[in-house]
């Protein structure tokens, strides 16, 4: 693997087990994503207007598509700008799979299911004006991050995200981002498939983010979806902030209820800087 070089954030790479980006693929990698091209997917775009999966393969039919909510021109271009400034003057940390990445929230161990605040200081001071924008929507009217993931993708690392879940143990129902610099496309995924329709190989819907969009991830496409950004949707430079909330077990009510009172009082000073 080569060695970091901060100037570009291009050179260095900080892959490991069965992740890759250009700086470190070799042959092997390169059969093993010839074979997954190989792969019989059913491949769907979504249609935000009328909620539906719509087929790129006439032979298949249109299916309702829940738990995705768009926000196309959240940020203005000038907020867009202010922001990928803002960003740029902390260190950006390297990532898997071509990505560098800001975290804004509390230490966590997923396997271990431990939290600890460690060095969090709260949301940067730039997101308060976005939650307070977001709280308009009558579907987040509620929505209190206590975490915030600032990921930068460049083709030039060969950035890509693979699919996959995220935690549900601390964090809850919604999952909110901001999609800056570039439009890009969001890929959802059943490798099961949809048997119930006639699909029984891999069903992939692509969930297309313009440029200073939000999107929401609820529901079925938060727990049972896959979601990935594929290298291939990436062809500038594309910024994303991602926000998430805390699960049931960290809010009133809950067993680790205190804990969750703690992070939302830090989150929400919005005094924080990356850790």
């Amino acid at each position: 693997m080569m060695a970091p070089d901060s100037r570009d954030g291009v050179t260095s790479c900080a892959c490991k087990g069965i992740r890759r980006c250009l700086r470190c693929e070799d042959v092997e990698e390169k059969g093993i994503q010839e074979a997954n091209e190989l792969k019989i997917v059913h491949h769907f775009l979504y249609n935000p207007e009328t909620r539906l999966a719509v087929p790129k393969d006439a032979e298949a039919a249109s299916f309702p598509f829940p738990g995705v909510f768009l926000w196309e021109n959240f940020i203005s271009e000038e907020e867009e700008k202010n922001l990928i400034s803002a960003m740029d003057q902390d260190v950006w940390n390297e990532s898997q799979s071509g990505r560098r990445k800001q975290d804004f929230g509390p230490k966590v161990n997923f396997k271990k299911r431990k939290v600890r605040v460690g060095g969090f200081s709260g949301l940067p001071p730039l997101s308060q004006a976005l939650v307070l924008r977001m709280h308009q929507e009558p579907s987040l009217a509620d929505f209190q991050p206590v975490e915030q993931c600032n990921l930068d993708y460049h083709p030039q690392r060969g950035s890509a995200i693979d699919p996959h879940l995220d935690d549900s143990w601390l964090w809850g129902e919604r999952l909110v981002t901001i999609n800056m610099l570039s439009d890009t496309a969001l890929t959802m995924s059943l490798e099961q498939g949809l048997p119930e329709l006639g699909l029984t190989e891999e069903v992939s819907v692509a969930v297309r983010l313009p440029r200073r969009s939000l999107v929401v991830l609820y529901g079925e496409a938060r727990h049972r979806w896959k979601h990935a950004i594929h290298r291939h949707d990436i062809q500038e430079r594309r910024v994303c902030s991602t926000y998430r909330e805390l699960s049931a077990e960290f809010l009133p009510g809950g067993q680790q209820a205190e804990l969750g009172a703690q992070l939302s009082n830090i989150s929400l000073s919005f005094q924080g800087t990356p850790i």
